[in-house]
């Protein structure tokens, strides 16, 4: 709905606007505030920050429309203005014109062609709304993906790789923030947002030091891939890493003594990669999946505070590189034996 301010000191043309687009009113296709002058209107925009177009006179007590063409280009707004006039001659045009004003129509009014206008007008601020809405999508991600990388996604090779699903050797990570439901539940949204990215602004720090990179957020949890030259090995020093910062950490007293842990998981092998998700949403994910990545997310499962588990397999790839402790047999979601896993101690 495009919400229209009407600025006139003529009472008939309320009635007038409302006669004539009631049908759209109806449909909600259009919303009509008014004001009697200049003053008015700033201050029905102060209230009302939705506007998109102001339809305004130029003869009026207080303020007249010229001088709040000035006030509109002084705030910055993506709002656009027509000046609905009988003041029609060059000069007037001109100036406004000049003070913004992005097209004028003359009265007595021609109804069908102030609804062309309006139409041209509003398409105008949606477009800029757009761009200015991509510019700033643009801005948000350049603050996370090197300058290579946006220049690869616009590339032919970059549609191409957007299809390409594969089966990779890869290790994947799950660490999950132990018991920060307690926090989420009794804190402020602000606090716990807070609180949360600290975290995980910490251990991903960590992950990428040892060549691995976020595939996901799940709530107060990571998933992370690891792929290349000893990838199991690089994962595993990113854990511990994890491990060793949040420990420490200190003990939150303003939050009834909440000392934040973590319990991780770990599993390596072959998977695949590719675009998971949906094409009519426009939402796809590019993420690996199979056995391997639900082994390890349930391996984090098994996991207490502080410990980071993997299984037998992984273990006897790394027995001769990290000090480990045989656990107990688990029984894991899906599988239909039990798992022997081994928790990293250093």
């Amino acid at each position: 709905m495009t919400k229209i301010l009407v600025v006139d000191d003529e009472k008939d043309l309320e009635v007038l606007i409302k006669q004539k687009f009631r049908q759209k009113i109806r449909d909600r296709r259009y919303e009509f505030i008014f004001a009697e002058n200049g003053r008015h209107a700033l201050e029905q925009l102060e209230k009302h920050t939705d506007v998109d177009v102001v339809l305004s006179d130029i003869n009026m007590p207080e303020m007249d429309g010229l001088t709040l063409l000035s006030k509109l280009s002084e705030k910055g707004s993506l709002l656009k203005s027509v000046i609905v006039s009988a003041y029609g001659d060059m000069e007037n045009i001109r100036t406004a014109m000049n003070r913004g004003a992005f097209d004028f129509i003359t009265k007595p009014i021609n109804f069908e062609d102030l609804e062309l206008t309006m139409e041209k007008t509003i398409r105008q601020v949606m477009q800029m709304r757009e761009t200015m809405m991509a510019i700033k999508e643009n801005n948000i991600l350049k603050m996370y993906v090197d300058e290579t990388v946006l220049n690869f996604m616009g590339s032919r090779e970059f549609e191409s790789a957007l299809t390409a699903n594969e089966t990779v050797e890869a290790t994947v990570v799950f660490i999950d923030i132990c018991s920060f439901t307690t926090i989420s539940e009794n804190e402020p949204a602000n606090v716990v947002v807070k609180l949360l990215n600290n975290y995980f602004d910490l251990m991903v720090k960590e992950i990428i030091a040892q060549g691995g990179y976020v595939d996901k957020f799940i709530g107060d949890a990571i998933m992370a891939v690891f792929r290349g030259d000893y990838h199991l090995d690089r994962a595993i020093d990113a854990c511990l890493a994890v491990r060793a910062k949040i420990n420490s950490l200190p003990e939150l007293k303003e939050y009834n003594g909440y000392a934040p842990a973590v319990a991780i998981g770990i599993n390596s092998g072959e998977m695949i990669s590719g675009n998971i998700g949906s094409a009519t949403l426009r939402r796809l994910d590019y993420t690996v999946i199979g056995d391997v990545v639900n082994t390890a997310q349930r391996l984090q499962s098994a996991a207490g505070p502080g410990e980071i588990i993997i299984s037998e397999t992984a273990f006897e790839k790394i027995r001769e590189s990290f000090n480990c402790i045989k656990g107990s047999e688990v029984r894991l979601k899906n599988k239909q034996k039990a798992v022997t896993i081994y928790n990293v101690l250093d």
